[in-house]
């Protein structure tokens, strides 16, 4: 199972999916029309650490994070 978290104001609960690839998870935040504006500006993490690529396997345990932008002062 593959948890996936969404930080800051984008107003989701965590979704745990059997997914094994980031190419799945894509096609599923995609059909989510409540997701469309934070997934074109949102930088994506796995286990903490930012990734900038869709290639790659996903293991049992994984966990994503959309970070979306944010101001601060």
């Amino acid at each position: 199972m593959v948890r996936v978290e969404f930080l800051g104001p984008i107003q989701k609960d965590a979704l745990e999916l059997e997914i094994t690839d980031l190419s799945q998870l894509a096609a599923i935040l995609q059909a989510d029309e409540s997701l469309h504006e934070w997934l074109t500006n949102s930088a994506v993490a796995l286990n903490d650490t930012l990734i900038s690529s869709l290639e790659g396997s996903l293991k049992d345990g994984d966990k994503i994070s959309l970070l979306p932008p944010v101001c601060g002062g």
